[in-house]
């Protein structure tokens, strides 16, 4: 009941991922993100576990690919879940489990991974990847929800979407953005007017948490 996407710029080095859905909270579940590592998404019956699990592996050189498959091994609940992740280099991999039953589709594409279920048709996936793929002009944050809001004009979900988070990293061991949006009939219309209001102010949270002294404003 969720569809999303991760994705790194290749200018910046940013990493993140976007997300929505049709249960409450979705920021604190499904997306994860570090600094020169990578993004993760897992979704479908969601184990919040396997987002820290990934990046740790591709923090110690392991590819996405590899790690799903790993993965396949080891945790017989992953037939419940579904995976997107993108590295720091670019790779990406996404995995779909055999229990899932609705409409559910996952690829990844040029610097990114997206993934859906419970959608109204594949198309949500397809049009979230080539909307990021055709905005490389634009920050990484930006990309992300157009993309995402791409997806809920292909279709989006089968449900009433409720909640959307944007988690996006940069140089630092804190997000660069972290908005999330927990309840509401609207989530990626108040995501939307989240990032607007957040993205002026972006640059210069970083610089007071790590130059204090030369951040603008008053003190």
């Amino acid at each position: 009941m969720t569809f999303s996407i991760a994705g790194r710029c290749p200018r910046t080095g940013m990493l993140g991922a976007v997300v929505t859905t049709s249960s409450i909270s979705v920021g604190s579940r499904c997306a994860w993100a570090e600094a020169n590592v990578g993004a993760v998404l897992t979704q479908h019956r969601t184990d919040p576990r396997l987002g820290p699990k990934i990046l740790e592996r591709l923090k110690h050189g392991s590819s996405p690919d590899s790690i799903i498959h790993d993965l396949e091994k080891t945790d017989p609940d992953l037939r419940w879940r579904q995976l997107a992740v993108i590295a720091a280099d670019g790779r990406g991999a996404v995995f779909n489990g055999a229990k899932i039953t609705s409409i559910v589709k996952a690829r990844v594409g040029r610097d990114c991974a997206a993934a859906g279920n419970i959608l109204r048709n594949t198309g949500v996936v397809d049009a979230t990847i080539s909307t990021f793929e055709e905005n490389e002009n634009q920050s990484l944050p930006e990309r992300l929800m157009r993309a995402i809001e791409a997806g809920q004009a292909a279709g989006g979900e089968l449900k009433q979407l409720k909640s959307a988070a944007l988690l996006v990293v940069h140089r630092e061991s804190f997000p660069f953005v972290d908005l999330r949006v927990d309840l509401s009939p609207q989530p990626l219309v108040e995501l939307r007017f989240l990032w607007e209001l957040y993205e002026p102010a972006a640059d210069n949270y970083v610089v007071r948490a790590v130059e204090p002294d030369k951040a603008p404003g008053a003190g």
